[in-house]
């Protein structure tokens, strides 16, 4: 088959290499976003240059030039890895079968831009990812295959999704590939009534409550470990949360329990949870005792407040 692949960052690379490297269909070129001043180049525009792809970085596909443009590469499939530009109806259906979207979630659940996030902070214990045909819904369309995984009582972001998620959606390409040369891809449809849309996790939604039960605390630092960064304050200065655990525990008190050379013990309603890392205001990461140590943190002592 000949192939467009659409994509950014390092998924999109990978993806883009895993086609190539299979050696069975052609790739007949690689769209990807505009370059960005004062940014590096998009690996995936990279690695297409040195193969000697034509890259395309159209800001929209709101031109029929665009369109046009798109529909003269003769693709049979375009697939779409780790897209953030609309691709209307036009563009999509240009090949002759169309285009196939990856999401990192188990469709029609968490449609949206921070679907690792939102399953681990719910406190889920199962994600996955779909590979669907795309409409003009946000993440809705047709499904064409999930792959679930569990996640961990500790997973966070970087468990889930680069150590699960990842490396299991580059291996699926080639299948998604395969059935679309079997002629006959499966079409799933997607249980509106099951649907959930989540918005983009930010900052404001990382914020820390200690005063909440221990296991929304704790799957809210998991669920934003590494990005957004879950924070707190002290004494009005604010201090990213990252690495954490549960440890034993009980009480309501949301005070400092205790400061060790393991880090700091936060008491939360019904547990307790140890603080490992850190990041103060203006500064980089750091073992949560150092920070302490620094700031002479003690038990007894409030955050958040």
């Amino acid at each position: 088959m000949r192939i467009i692949v659409m994509g950014q960052q390092a998924f999109g690379k990978d993806a883009l290499a895993k086609i190539i490297e299979a050696g069975v269909d052609e790739v007949v070129a690689v769209y990807c976003e505009p370059d960005r001043d004062g940014k590096p180049v998009d690996p995936i525009k990279e690695y297409a240059l040195e193969q000697g792809l034509p890259v395309l970085q159209p800001a929209h596909f709101k031109e029929q030039v665009t369109i046009d443009e798109l529909a003269g590469f003769k693709a049979d499939l375009m697939v779409m890895a780790f897209v953030n530009v609309f691709v209307p109806e036009a563009a999509r259906e240009t090949p002759t079968h169309g285009s196939i979207c990856f999401h990192p979630s188990l469709l029609p659940l968490y449609r949206g831009p921070s679907a690792v996030n939102w399953p681990i902070i719910m406190g889920d214990t199962m994600s996955g990812f779909s590979w669907f045909y795309p409409s003009d819904g946000l993440d809705e369309g047709d499904v064409l295959l999930n792959w679930k995984c569990e996640i961990g009582p500790d997973d966070t972001v970087i468990d889930l999704y680069f150590k699960k998620i990842y490396p299991a959606a580059i291996e699926s390409v080639l299948q998604v590939c395969d059935l679309y040369r079997s002629g006959n891809p499966p079409h799933m449809a997607q249980d509106e009534a099951r649907a959930t849309y989540e918005r983009r996790c930010t900052r404001k939604h990382a914020r820390i409550d200690w005063n909440k039960p221990v296991k929304q605390v704790y799957d809210l630092i998991r669920g934003t470990n590494p990005a957004p960064g879950a924070w707190t304050t002290h004494e009005g200065a604010e201090l990213g949360i990252y690495d954490s655990a549960r440890v034993p525990g009980d009480g309501v008190s949301s005070r400092v329990i205790e400061v060790s050379e393991a880090g700091v013990t936060m008491q939360c309603i019904g547990g307790r949870i140890q603080i490992k890392r850190v990041k103060p205001a203006g500064g980089g990461k750091m073992p949560a005792a150092e920070w302490a140590a620094q700031a002479g943190l003690t038990a007894g002592d409030t955050l958040g407040e």
